[in-house]
């Protein structure tokens, strides 16, 4: 009886000692993602609804275990298959350039490990996401419903094709440079909605362009900043 209740209380001492190591690394990647936002806002990203996306979408867990570490600090991250996870600054960016909110239907090319689809998710948005490689489709997949992201929903596929069975979108937002704006994301896109996408080549300019569809025969584009992607592939992998 004596040695039963000393075992209890061991197991009892390491369920508490686990949980505070828990409880102070929740906080220190919680003081990590309120310095990667304040430095979101110093760089002139003003939404809020963006700004609290950021600051609750654990970062941490969209990238390898090696990378954890690195995670809040503002550069893009490898995340194999030659892929990247965004500089925080551009996922802030590009998504207040959507003008994301509860609700809207949104295509994203390019799911990468998850991130900007969690963030999307955040807000409120109704995400359907597309990867060229499956490996990277399944994990994000489990990754998000894992992490409770419910409204994302991914594909393995050719993101120049979209998503036609889920059209029209109110947004789209493309995470790999292509060399021109594919038409059918244009087509998929409501009037009225906005798309942001890099275009360029992956060894020259690339421009971070706003595709505005005002109506069906009205597509306005207009250059943004220019940015560093890696190249939007076509065929599965």
């Amino acid at each position: 009886m004596i040695a039963r209740r000393a075992g209890a209380l061991v197991l009892a001492v390491l369920l508490a000692a686990g949980c505070q190591v828990a409880a102070q690394e929740r906080d220190a990647y919680e003081r990590q993602r309120d310095a990667m936002v304040r430095l979101i806002e110093a760089y002139g990203v003003r939404d809020s609804a963006t700004l609290a996306a950021m600051r609750a979408v654990p970062r941490h867990e969209f990238v390898p275990r090696e990378s954890v570490g690195r995670a809040y600090g503002d550069y893009p991250l490898p995340i194999g298959y030659g892929q990247t996870i965004s500089q925080p600054y551009i996922v802030a960016f590009m998504t207040e350039i959507l003008n994301a909110g509860p609700g809207m239907k949104v295509l994203e090319v390019g799911t990468g490990s998850g991130y900007q689809a969690a963030v999307l998710g955040e807000i409120g948005c109704e995400v359907y996401t597309v990867e060229i490689f499956e490996a990277l489709a399944t994990s994000a997949r489990q990754r998000l419903q894992r992490l409770g992201y419910g409204k994302v929903t991914v594909r393995h596929a050719d993101g120049h094709h979209g998503w036609v069975e889920e059209a029209p979108f109110d947004a789209v937002i493309v995470t790999a440079a292509a060399g021109h704006i594919p038409p059918a994301l244009v087509e998929q896109l409501r009037p009225g909605g906005r798309m942001v996408i890099p275009v360029g080549s992956v060894y020259g300019v690339q421009n971070l362009i706003l595709v505005e569809k005002r109506s069906q025969d009205d597509v306005r584009t207009r250059s943004l900043l220019p940015v560093r992607f890696v190249p939007m592939l076509e065929g599965l992998r």
